[in-house]
């Protein structure tokens, strides 16, 4: 599946299907199925990550999510990062800078919410917001911006080479499945409290987000730090998907149990004997 939602040299976002399956043949009731069945083989790779780190080890891996808005973030982390335990899980979602952050470099407050040795990280939103809605709200000059592109690849790349695997998702809906999704959030009571009136400002820019997410992609993707365009219509093809990525950047560590450091047999003797 890597190679199906890889966006590669060449890369156009307006040609993908949103509502697209790519190596997925199932329907929903099966997709369940198989996010359950993957979410065990998920959470054993994830344990090993976590003890190994506990020997030394120092990989860990970094999920990034990045879409418009009602695309699903919220369903990845409960239905697939929410399936391991969540010791080995840090998550952080960004919202609008603080004045703090704001004094800062746009990367300082990512920096203090890396994940640690053996953890999988979790970014709802990101240092991507710096070229996306920076861009398309003229938050700050053009050359700043353009400058940041620069800057993130240098930072993804000291995080590569620091045992960081990372995973950079954009769930991507289409224009009418994010009108269904608002609709549904204002008809009903219980999801009133996931509707911002300031939802339909930013879709009124939705042109502009695609073409700044367009110029992101191109940029920032490497083989350090690649980039998945995942269609999003469809939320349980979007979290079997997302599992897919994580469960294949941790086989691609391939943590390994610790040994012990004790001797196994003089324990089971004194257990034994108490």
């Amino acid at each position: 599946m890597d190679e199906l939602l890889r966006a590669r040299a060449g890369f156009v976002l307006a040609d993908v299907d949103c509502s697209a399956t790519p190596g997925i043949a199932a329907d929903k009731k099966r997709a369940e199925q198989m996010l359950a069945e993957g979410a065990e083989h998920l959470g054993a790779l994830q344990e090993r990550l976590f003890a190994a780190s506990r020997s030394g080890a120092t990989q860990r891996v970094l999920l990034v999510l990045q879409a418009m808005d009602t695309a699903g973030k919220g369903g990845i982390v409960r239905h697939v990062v929410g399936a391991v335990d969540p010791q080995g899980v840090h998550l952080t979602a960004f919202k609008k800078p603080t004045d703090e952050e704001l004094a800062h470099h746009f990367l300082w407050r990512i920096e203090r919410r890396l994940p640690e040795a053996g953890m999988i990280g979790v970014f709802d939103r990101s240092h991507y917001e710096d070229v996306l809605i920076g861009r398309v709200r003229q938050l700050a000059p053009a050359d700043e911006i353009e400058r940041r592109y620069g800057e993130i690849i240098d930072f993804e790349k000291r995080l590569a080479d620091d045992g960081v695997t990372i995973v950079k998702v954009m769930l991507h809906i289409s224009r009418d499945e994010q009108k269904a999704r608002l609709h549904e959030r204002l008809d009903r009571p219980d999801k009133h409290w996931k509707y911002r009136p300031g939802d339909i400002d930013e879709r009124l820019l939705w042109d502009d987000y695609q073409a700044a997410y367009q110029i992101a992609i191109e940029r920032t993707d490497a083989e350090h730090a690649p980039w998945y365009v995942i269609p999003a219509n469809h939320k349980w093809y979007a979290r079997l998907a997302v599992q897919a990525q994580l469960i294949a950047a941790l086989e691609r560590i391939d943590p390994q149990w610790p040994p012990a450091d004790f001797d196994v047999e003089v324990e089971k003797r004194r257990l034994a004997s108490s």
